[in-house]
């Protein structure tokens, strides 16, 4: 009989998915001679490659319907797991693992699914403003399992580096200069966007005050928001907006200085390299889903209608106009 296989569903979302490390990392102390795979939607898929603790990964279609369920559990049952995580609430993330015939599968009662779970762990026992890395380890600290401490940490190979480092001389960014990364962007939603122009004047003055250099990134479907981050600076940055992969991204981050974004994936990826980020959360609770470690700064404003959770703001957008140009730079200023 060979090594025990289990198999963890991983959230949909990148920045979801890096705060999960923590708890598949104790996952695999609990178990530490079972092969650990990782079911997962293809856009956070390089997040786990082979190695490292990780056996392997079952890319997942990008909608669950019954077609789809039944595709994609026909690939999980010929890999023979014996037990199955999930970090997704979802009721079609358990019924897919109930139809792959898992024999053990173990989550949060959530979403009507307790009776698809073999263990299942009580939501109504979370405390309110538990952070989302906590939240993934309270689930594994509920199986009756070890939890480790709570940190984030990606790393790059030696080749993707050297590949990061090509990338920006190609570009023409000087190595001698400080790089930062502005990420205007947030796939959620515009309510987490802080806007094109005050991303451009804060980038200007980085500029002029610290010698930087400025690059933007983000997602194919970010260009025409770059686009307008770009047509607002007084010099023209630099951009690799929706030219990169997921892995190309994380080898780019860590060549920076320092990250300014809004509440995003990217933001996440470059607290987990531990490159400096300066984030700027509008209806979103950075007690949640903020950094959860060191070197970090966290600008936000508590207005009435904070923490709304909106996509799209009904209103006068208060949380993101109140945050200035020059709260950002001050905050940038002692990582560069």
């Amino acid at each position: 009989m060979g090594p025990m296989k289990i198999v963890v569903r991983t959230p949909n979302w990148v920045g979801d998915s890096i705060l999960a490390l923590p708890a598949i990392a104790s996952l695999r102390d609990n178990f530490p001679g079972a092969e650990v795979w990782i079911a997962s939607r293809a856009w956070v898929r390089d997040l786990f490659p082979a190695g490292d603790g990780i056996a392997g990964t079952v890319t997942l279609p990008d909608r669950a319907d019954l077609k789809t369920l039944k595709r994609a559990s026909r690939e999980l049952r010929e890999h023979r797991f014996d037990a199955g995580l999930l970090l997704t609430n979802s009721f079609s993330s358990a019924l897919l693992f109930f139809m792959s015939k898992i024999p053990e599968r173990w989550g949060y009662a959530s979403d009507g699914r307790g009776r698809l779970l073999t263990k299942r762990v009580p939501r109504r026992e979370i405390e309110p403003n538990l952070h989302q890395a906590h939240y993934y380890l309270r689930l594994v600290d509920g199986l009756g399992l070890k939890t480790r401490p709570p940190q984030i940490k990606l790393t790059l190979s030696a080749s993707e580096k050297r590949a990061a480092r090509a990338r920006l001389r190609s570009l023409g960014i000087r190595a001698g200069r400080p790089l930062v990364i502005i990420d205007p962007g947030a796939s959620y939603g515009p309510a987490k966007r802080w806007f094109p122009e005050r991303f451009a004047a804060a980038a200007d003055r980085l500029r002029t005050r610290r010698k930087a250099e400025i690059l933007l990134v983000g997602s194919e479907s970010e260009t025409a928001l770059a686009e307008k981050v770009s047509a607002a600076m007084k010099t023209r940055p630099h951009s690799l907006v929706g030219r990169t992969t997921l892995r190309e991204l994380l080898g780019l981050i860590g060549q920076a200085r320092l990250v300014l974004t809004n509440d995003s994936g990217p933001m996440h990826m470059a607290n987990a390299l531990g490159i400096p980020v300066v984030a700027v959360f509008g209806p979103t609770d950075p007690r949640l889903t903020g950094p959860l470690q060191p070197p970090a700064a966290v600008l936000k404003k508590t207005v009435p209608c904070w923490p709304c959770l909106y996509r799209s703001c009904p209103y006068d957008h208060r949380c993101m106009t109140g945050i200035s140009v020059e709260e950002v730079v001050e905050a940038s200023r002692p990582f560069l």
